[in-house]
């Protein structure tokens, strides 16, 4: 397998390099870009006009090699060298609430004959992560490995986009196949967030909506903690996430954003569904937690991940929530993966809205909200 990394700061640059992409003959083209290159159909018609198969998504960031850029395309081209090859997958969301139908329709459409593993990206507004993915799971066999993200608008929440074969929406979930036995695949995942003040009961909640905590409305509660930041409501969430507890009050490893407020009936709208009778408890990061929170994603990522001479492509999903954290340091955790991985290695990926990986290789994929997961894809000759 070969792959390359590109950037791109206005759409000119990518048509000027068209004919290297042919010439490349890649299998996929994988493209993240700011939301703009989205509100038009020119990205799409010259990703269309190379005859090639592709996928993409808007972002909060744009990833390339150890670069973080914003209001550009990052793009990765991937051409195989065995009979390995892929499929992609489209199907519409209607609404939030339909979200594990159509993850359930979207698994039942995937070919499974030597498929090794799936990359998904969804909308990243009204669509219930967790359900999703659950839906998807549904069809899927449990040695199959599924990741990728939810798309991102810079942290405006106003609009996301998917790319694919049948244009761009802000209602289609892609998914991609990766289908043949020379494919091998490694995931982690992890945050670095830190846990403070008490764990709550969850008393009231339906799916992704939080209403109760302790038997009081979880705004107040969430308010209370906040205090003077409260008046930042939504966007503050970001950087006071939930951290996940089981109902016997222990970590469960999962984190929960804060995607919106209702007012009126004082509930939460998060990125996931949580369960009644599970507990939360509030917390808050560093920009060094946060590194050691991607570095401890790469070393799961590497952990049964045979060392072999051969090139290899890291996708990394990383939430908006540490971008903002991390501010002008953010960089750093890009460069902390790079440091862990071979040499010859090619870094693309995007910030997010939820992130979607397994905690580690041959674990069930989870919806995560301010972590730090990576895919890694090589091919074995």
């Amino acid at each position: 397998m070969q792959s390359k990394s590109y950037s791109f700061n206005h759409l000119d640059e990518l048509v000027a390099q068209q004919s290297s992409f042919v010439e490349f003959a890649p299998s996929l083209l994988i493209v993240y870009a700011a939301p703009s290159f989205f509100e038009n159909d020119d990205l799409y018609s010259v990703l269309k006009a190379l005859n090639i198969n592709f996928i993409g998504c808007s972002t909060a960031g744009e990833i390339v090699n150890k670069q973080v850029s914003n209001n550009s395309i990052s793009l990765v081209a991937i051409r195989f060298e065995t009979n390995a090859n892929v499929k992609i997958y489209t199907q519409r969301i209607d609404d939030m609430c339909t979200s594990f139908e159509t993850g359930v329709a979207l698994s039942s459409s995937i070919e499974k004959a030597e498929l090794k593993g799936i990359y998904l990206l969804s909308p990243g507004l009204g669509v219930n992560g967790s359900a999703l993915i659950n839906g998807l799971s549904e069809h899927l066999p449990a040695s199959i490995g599924v990741s990728g993200g939810l798309a991102g608008d810079n942290g405006d929440f106003n609009a996301t986009y998917v790319l694919g074969p049948e244009g761009i929406s802000s209602s289609n979930v892609v998914a991609v196949g990766f289908y043949g036995e020379h494919l091998q695949f490694g995931y982690g995942a992890s945050g670095g967030w830190r846990s403070f003040g008490p764990a709550r009961q969850i008393t009231r909640a339906k799916e992704n909506v939080l209403c109760e905590l302790d038997d009081k409305p979880a705004l107040d509660i969430y308010k209370h903690y906040l205090g003077e930041y409260a008046k930042d409501l939504p966007s503050i969430g970001l950087l006071f996430p939930f951290e996940k507890l089981s109902e016997t009050g222990q970590p469960t490893g999962l984190i929960r954003t804060i995607l919106g407020v209702e007012e009126n009936d004082k509930t939460l709208v998060l990125a996931g569904d949580v369960s009644e009778q599970q507990y939360l408890r509030l917390m808050h990061a560093s920009s060094d937690d946060l590194i050691d929170g991607a570095t401890a994603a790469v070393k799961i990522a590497t952990l049964n991940y045979s060392a072999q001479d051969s090139h290899q492509l890291a996708l990394i999903t990383s939430c908006v929530g540490r971008k903002l954290v991390m501010g002008d340091r953010v960089e750093e955790e890009i460069e902390e993966v790079e440091r862990f991985l071979p040499q010859d290695t090619a870094i693309a990926g995007f910030y997010s809205y939820g992130e979607l990986c397994p905690f580690s290789d041959g674990a069930k994929c989870e919806l995560h909200n301010q972590t730090l997961t990576i895919m890694l894809l090589r091919e074995i000759l």
